[in-house]
């Protein structure tokens, strides 16, 4: 798909403030978010995602105020999500310095989003974030879910995507709830699913522990790498991930 692999720090929000947890749960606050994006972005990032993880109205004003903050000081790409409900939400975040808008629990509360923000401002702008649990109720075997992991719904992870794509999803942000913050490395299946049936790039999220953890998730099939903790945390830099991934014969920037 790309030629060459991103490597994309991902920043949970609630009220102005990084947060992390496991498996969705039990946040800990992780820090300002203005001053980690430009830690990452000096770090060598290629995107910042931001997933606003309270998304109330308060939260909202929060966030274009963290985006806005963030823009005017890092010059990577920014993706926006959470709470994104209209077009007007997407218009306000672009507005404020989002590049990408990440949509979720709406689009699947109604498709039809999908195609008026693509129509709207191009498919290069929409991002499907795809939360998913494995499930034996699915022919895929993997059921997307809402609310951070919490509630489960009758999609198969899967046909969704496919659906979303031909509506104008132009990116998948595919993210394991059941890896999430385990560190016990990405889903490989899930991943490999996901290049299967998609037509546009499709970014691993949840469960990176180690640098060994991102190589796999490239070779199985994604375009780019998303995590959280590892960073947060000190763990790991942006470079050392785009070291491992060069000394496995991954193209980084």
């Amino acid at each position: 798909m790309t030629l060459a692999a991103r490597v994309i720090p991902c920043l949970d929000v609630a009220d102005g403030r990084v947060v992390k947890g496991v498996n969705f749960e039990n946040l800990r606050d992780m820090g300002d978010p203005v001053e980690l994006a430009r830690h990452y972005a000096a770090q060598g990032a290629d995107e910042i995602t931001f997933l606003d993880v309270t998304a109330t109205v308060d939260g909202r004003a929060t966030t274009h105020d963290v985006v806005r903050r963030t823009a005017e000081q890092v010059f990577v790409p920014l993706t926006v999500g959470g709470g994104v409900r209209t077009t007007e939400d997407v218009a306000r975040l672009l507005s404020v310095g989002a590049d990408k808008i990440g949509v979720n629990s709406a689009a699947i509360a109604r498709p039809e989003l999908v195609g008026e923000i693509a129509d709207r401002f191009g498919a290069q702008v929409l991002v499907l974030s795809l939360d998913v649990k494995r499930s034996d109720r699915t022919p895929s075997g993997f059921v997307v879910t809402t609310h951070g992991g919490r509630t489960e719904t009758d999609l198969d992870a899967a046909a969704w995507a496919r659906e979303a794509i031909e509506r104008g999803a132009g990116e998948l942000l595919v993210n394991s709830i059941d890896a999430d913050g385990t560190k016990d490395g990405f889903d490989l299946e899930l991943v490999a699913l996901m290049r299967e049936i998609s037509s546009v790039p499709v970014i691993a999220s949840g469960g990176a522990g180690a640098v060994a953890d991102f190589p796999p998730a490239i070779a199985a099939g994604a375009d780019a790498v998303l995590a959280a903790s590892v960073f947060h945390s000190g763990a790991l830099t942006v470079g050392d991930v785009k070291q491992a991934l060069r000394e496995a014969g991954v193209t980084v920037r």
